[in-house]
């Protein structure tokens, strides 16, 4: 893929749906591993929705802690690793996973950055901080997809931060991604409108 078409899906304004773009180092990443235009938008809404939920998180829970910058880099790489495996953006697989966290590493991403191609679907191994589980919900949320183990375990980081009952913090997630979830069809849509391979 042409580095300026990259950095075009990655940071161009759009308008159905409104996205923002992504950082410039997860861009100039994906543009040096000729990431697929369908990866690139894909990494993209997953970014925006990402978002949405560090906004939510900061604005109704401000006592819980958490790395908001390390989100929206781990929203905006999760996946890298498909550049390589790039069977996985049609069909399932795994092999991705590991792939992006050496590919990231490779690149000079840091560690503690690289993890969220690798934690990403997996929130229930050991040492899953808050940051992995926001990328992991907003990777599924996207599209609408409500996985309520993964659910249950924001909200028990959210009720752990300020007290309030895990029911209350419940309902308002709840709400949150149903919020979210609505625009899910306008961003399938667009992810969809680019081509899985390079050209």
């Amino acid at each position: 893929m042409a580095a300026n078409n990259a950095e075009s899906i990655a940071t161009r304004d759009t308008v159905d749906p409104p996205l923002r773009p992504l950082p410039a180092r997860a861009t100039a990443l994906l543009t040096r591993v000729d990431a697929p235009p369908r990866l690139v938008a894909h990494l993209r809404v997953v970014h925006d929705v990402a978002a949405h939920l560090v906004a939510w998180v900061q604005r109704h829970c401000p006592g819980l802690e958490f790395d908001a910058r390390a989100v929206l880099f781990g929203a905006a790489t999760h996946d890298i690793g498909k550049a390589v495996h790039v069977a996985e953006l049609s069909g399932p697989g795994a092999r991705h996973e590991e792939a992006g966290r050496d590919l990231l590493l490779h690149h000079g991403v840091e560690p503690g950055l690289a993890r969220f191609a690798g934690t990403h679907a997996a929130w229930t191994a050991p040492g899953i901080g808050v940051e992995d589980l926001l990328v992991s919900l907003a990777d599924k949320v996207w599209k609408n997809r409500r996985v309520p183990e993964l659910e249950d375990l924001v909200v028990a980081r959210l009720a752990g931060a300020d007290g309030r009952p895990g029911w209350q913090w419940f309902m308002e997630l709840d709400e949150a991604l149903t919020e979210i979830g609505e625009g899910a069809d306008r961003r399938l849509a667009y992810q969809m409108s680019h081509p899985l391979t390079r050209r």
